[in-house]
């Protein structure tokens, strides 16, 4: 059975989770023979990505906003357009060599949001997918579908790194000041928001990392 090894950071600041992304990216596609995946959680302080092919003008505060509010803005190399992480959201980074896995980047993504989609059930919420947006929705049939995990992904060489973010005890006001993934008519939640209660991150954790494995067959070290 494939293995892969559970890397949890807590809170650290996205350059960091980058910088160690970068680097496990680097060693699984120089030895793309091993049986060598990582899986890394953790939290961020407030800051905005962009992915590459991303519209800036979905940033809708200046940089003198975002410093008032404690937030740093980032461009990457990940797919998909802007969004916010911040504390309370639980963000996962899985560094997989799809060979491992029999998969490509589609069957990848798909089972991606399955991951989360048996994460929130735990809690009694209905996840869904949602034509034509990556990501775990909520409500997908009606004019209130709202988003509680955006995934942006890169894949190179059948190495994937970045991922999802599911919103948790998320404070949702930091989604007002973007058009998160490059929506103006949808709106965001989280488990909070959805159940009325906080969450505890660490058994969210313990359950979304028993749902990875179940979902891409995978050992958890």
């Amino acid at each position: 059975m494939t293995s892969v090894l559970l890397i949890d950071k807590g809170i650290t600041d996205y350059s960091d989770a980058w910088e160690e992304q970068k680097e496990l990216f680097s060693r699984v596609q120089n030895n793309m023979l091993a049986d060598q995946n990582y899986l890394m959680l953790c939290e961020h302080p407030h800051v905005y990505t962009l992915g590459k092919s991303g519209n800036e003008n979905n940033l809708l505060v200046n940089d003198d906003f975002l410093r008032s509010v404690g937030a740093t803005y980032f461009k990457t190399d990940r797919g998909g357009d802007i969004t916010y992480h911040g504390y309370g959201q639980l963000v996962g980074y899985p560094i997989l060599n799809l060979n491992n896995f029999g998969l490509g980047l589609k069957d990848y993504i798909e089972l991606l949001e399955e991951t989360v989609i048996r994460t929130i059930a735990d809690y009694g919420i209905n996840g869904g997918r949602l034509a034509g947006a990556t990501g775990v929705w909520i409500e997908t049939d009606s004019p209130n579908a709202r988003k509680i995990c955006a995934i942006g992904v890169k894949a190179s060489r059948f190495v994937t790194m970045h991922g999802f973010a599911l919103n948790v005890n998320t404070d949702l006001k930091y989604f007002s000041y973007i058009n998160p993934c490059g929506f103006i008519d949808k709106g965001v939640t989280s488990i909070q928001n959805e159940t009325g209660k906080k969450v505890d991150m660490d058994e969210v954790k313990i359950r979304y990392v028993r749902h990875f494995a179940e979902v891409y067959k995978c050992k958890i070290k």
